[in-house]
């Protein structure tokens, strides 16, 4: 509806409300192109629809994706986390619930396959046995869901690891092996849509051309809706270079993981060996690796899915081309035509260049002046500013020949004539290019016009509209020289910077303001003066007054007998000197 009304030459007045008759002729001509298909145009406002609002980038398909997983496992993770079992059945029963549980959120394998069931419960009781369900209940219920999710991936990696040693992973796919297959092909269909794009979009604009050049030519291809045919494919090769450009990211990401997961496992080979037991900290993290580097395999895979999906429904509103332009047709139209690509249209240019100081009001960018030159933001997707609203054509811009910079907005153009031209008076021709995207509404999403027509937003950037463009940071080359110690030094080396210092002064100073000197001078102390005396040391002296002597005597020994008495009434004592003589011994 707001197509219909913004086309000139429909001659609706937005500015009031519509009377009666103007909207059942509104209605009508909203009711014939939806119904026309013979025209392009439906066609590529039905693919921009479709593309803004299925497409998302990779932050937004894996958190939306996660999103869903957790909503699907949130009715077992509350079951487990609120159960307060009692009898050692209903133990055995929480404890299944949690081999369910790991088993459907690593996302390896079946649930109903007994040999898959039979490895988790393995893996499991190695590393949670059943003996530590009282301690899992006694924790709190955030701390219970996180063990959950260290448990599964605990699990997911002993898994893993299993299938490398050849002793287990069934239900276990190779996507490291799917994912090296898979992106390759899709980035080869993206290719080949591109290049079918790129070939049909160089063929309509020379057709174009050469209408606008000969009146013969333009009253045989007026009937052919060229333009609109144009607009279709180059909103085509616009999407698909964002998914292919979606695509080599991938690529680079697997090729990185894949490296990644190579060298994890081959350190948990080493730390495991064949050793009996292993301790935990030096494994755990490992196990807990590899199971993050499998889950960004499964994510990977995940985009794949979604950007083919993007892919194979995109091409179904580019089919028109062949219906209206088949290849027979085309080649006879093309007969006499000289097809140039983007790229000799680019080469024939890069020669010229603007002459900046011709415009003094314009702001010129070139390559070697601008810092992020190549990262600008150009306007109508980096299509020539001149030939959309003055021959209706998506002719691609070359920057080398200069960057205008208008109201900090950015524009790049075809030739250095074209450049000129449209500097003379670009608020002229940015009307013209408004009032052809009014003509063609499609172009308001391909020439990226959302500024203009701020309540056509895309649902994609309508969260987005506060953001302002990026602005060059323009460079110039510049020197300057100076004298060294042109002035006299200036440095005061009183200065104190420690502010502690500062107030220790302070209070030094402050305590000497109160403090007086006093001399006292007395009788005893006029005119004394300084005395000193010189005595001789003692020395060290030694006598001997005596000396040490012995001599041997010898021993007395005197006996005496009778001294107890015997037969007689008298004692009768007799004194036997047996000591010998001095000089005997």
């Amino acid at each position: 509806v707001k197509a219909v009304v913004l086309d000139p030459r429909n001659d609706f007045k937005v500015d009031q409300t519509l009377p009666k008759k103007d909207v059942q002729n509104l209605i009508q001509l909203c009711v014939s192109r939806l119904l026309d298909t013979t025209n392009p145009s439906l066609s590529t406002i039905k693919m921009q629809v479709y593309f803004d609002t299925n497409y998302a980038n990779r932050a937004e398909v894996l958190s939306e994706q996660h999103r869903v997983l957790e909503g699907r496992l949130a009715p077992m993770v509350r079951d487990i986390t609120d159960s307060c079992p009692r009898m050692k059945e209903e133990m055995e029963n929480v404890y299944r619930k949690i081999i369910s549980y790991v088993l459907l959120s690593s996302g390896l394998g079946s649930p109903t396959d007994i040999e898959v069931v039979r490895e988790v419960t393995a893996a499991l009781q190695s590393v949670f046995p059943q003996t530590e369900m009282i301690t899992f209940l006694s924790l709190s219920k955030k701390n219970k869901e996180q063990q959950l999710k260290s448990l599964a991936a605990l699990v997911t990696g002993i898994r893993l690891y299993n299938k490398e040693c050849g002793k287990g992973g069934s239900g276990i796919d190779d996507l490291p092996a799917v994912l090296n297959e898979a992106i390759p092909s899709a980035t080869r269909t993206v290719d080949e849509g591109l290049n079918t794009c790129h070939v049909l979009a160089h063929q309509y604009t020379a057709l174009l051309e050469s209408m606008q050049e000969d009146q013969h030519r333009y009253t045989q291809l007026s009937s052919f809706k060229l333009k609109e045919a144009l607009f279709n494919v180059r909103q085509y090769e616009a999407f698909l270079c964002i998914l292919l450009s979606d695509a080599i990211t991938s690529a680079q990401e697997v090729e990185k993981m894949n490296v990644q997961f190579a060298a994890t496992m081959e350190q948990l080979k080493n730390t495991v060996q064949d050793k009996a037991s292993v301790d935990t900290k030096d494994v755990f993290p490992l196990f807990v690796a590899l199971s993050n580097l499998w889950t960004s395999f499964q994510d990977e895979l995940l985009l794949l899915s979604f950007r083919t999906n993007m892919t194979n429904n995109l091409q179904q509103f580019s089919e028109i081309q062949s219906q209206f332009f088949p290849e027979e047709v085309l080649t006879s139209l093309l007969e006499g035509v000289t097809v140039k690509s983007d790229e000799e249209r680019i080469r024939e240019t890069m020669g010229t260049r603007v002459n900046a100081s011709d415009f003094k009001n314009q702001e010129w960018l070139f390559p070697e002046s601008t810092d992020n030159f190549d990262q600008l933001p150009i306007q109508y997707h980096g299509f020539c500013a001149h030939a959309i609203g003055v021959k209706g054509l998506t002719l691609p811009g070359n920057p080398a020949i200069g960057i205008l910079k208008h109201r900090e907005r950015h524009y790049v153009f075809r030739s250095k004539e074209a450049a000129c031209i449209f500097a003379q008076d670009p608020d002229k021709f940015i009307e013209l290019n408004v009032e052809k995207a009014q003509e063609h509404p499609e172009l308001i999403q391909l020439l990226e016009l959302h500024h203009q027509f701020e309540y056509l937003a895309p649902y994609a950037q309508a969260g987005n509209s506060g953001k302002w463009l990026m602005k060059p940071a323009t460079k110039y080359d510049s020197s300057t020289q100076t004298d060294t110690h042109i002035l006299p030094p200036t440095i005061v080396t009183s200065y104190e910077w420690n502010e502690w210092e500062l107030r220790r002064k302070a209070i030094k100073l402050a305590n000497l303001r109160r403090k007086l000197t006093h001399a006292v001078q007395t009788d005893l102390s006029h005119m004394r003066r300084e005395n000193s005396t010189q005595v001789y040391l003692p020395k060290d002296v030694s006598t001997q007054t005596k000396r040490d002597n012995s001599s041997n005597v010898p021993r007395p020994q005197i006996f005496l007998e009778g001294l107890r008495g015997g037969s007689s009434p008298t004692t009768h004592m007799v004194k036997v000197n047996l000591t010998r003589a001095v000089d005997e011994t």
